[in-house]
């Protein structure tokens, strides 16, 4: 699978892992179906350099429980409804990083890079699991939107001025769903 393949439209890393399920009906495509396809994604994502590490055993298992956890959690946080999100706390349990000061040549300067003891599944996905408790925690959940196109399920964090982003991007919806709303207007005028 190609990185280019992979969205990031939401304005949020959480909701970028969330929408590796694109789709609906018989459009369903589900873009991790292995343990490389996560490692693409974070790659894509630049959470892994281009050195991936080695595809881990239960790394494909438990990104697919923290999407599904994630997408649960946004439903039912939309409707006033807490959820229980386990695998969110695992992974920020088990995926304690250490800071350690690094010399950044090329910016003159030092900056703190994290590290883990260990590389596992838990400390590949921590970064995610870290954005979807800033989304949760920090920012303006009410501007957690879903794409209003038909057949469109990505979600996004509305950061425009006026907060009225309607689609997932101009690019794959917006302009098709304008293109039909004009197509379905001019349909209706009268023949003179």
């Amino acid at each position: 699978m190609e990185s280019e393949q992979f969205i990031f439209v939401a304005n949020n890393l959480a909701l970028d892992f969330v929408n590796t399920e694109v789709g609906v009906g018989e459009q369903y495509l589900d873009k991790l179906e292995s343990a490389e396809n996560v490692l693409e994604w974070l790659h894509a994502a630049n959470l892994i350099s281009t050195k991936q590490p080695e595809a881990l055993p239960n790394l494909l298992p438990l990104a697919k429980e923290l999407r599904a956890e994630m997408s649960q959690t946004i439903a039912h946080a939309k409707k006033g409804i807490g959820y229980e999100t386990k695998c969110t706390n695992s992974i920020l349990e088990k995926a304690s990083p250490y800071p350690q000061i690094v010399w950044q040549e090329n910016e003159k300067k030092f900056v703190i890079n994290y590290n883990y003891a260990k590389l596992t599944a838990e400390t590949l996905l921590q970064p995610i699991a870290h954005s979807f408790i800033h989304l949760l925690t920090e920012l303006d959940f009410s501007l957690v939107k879903q794409c209003e196109a038909d057949d469109c399920v990505l979600m996004f964090h509305d950061q425009t001025k006026s907060h009225r982003r309607r689609w997932c991007s101009m690019a794959l919806c917006g302009n098709r769903m304008k293109a039909a709303a004009h197509r379905k207007r001019n349909q209706k005028k009268p023949l003179e």
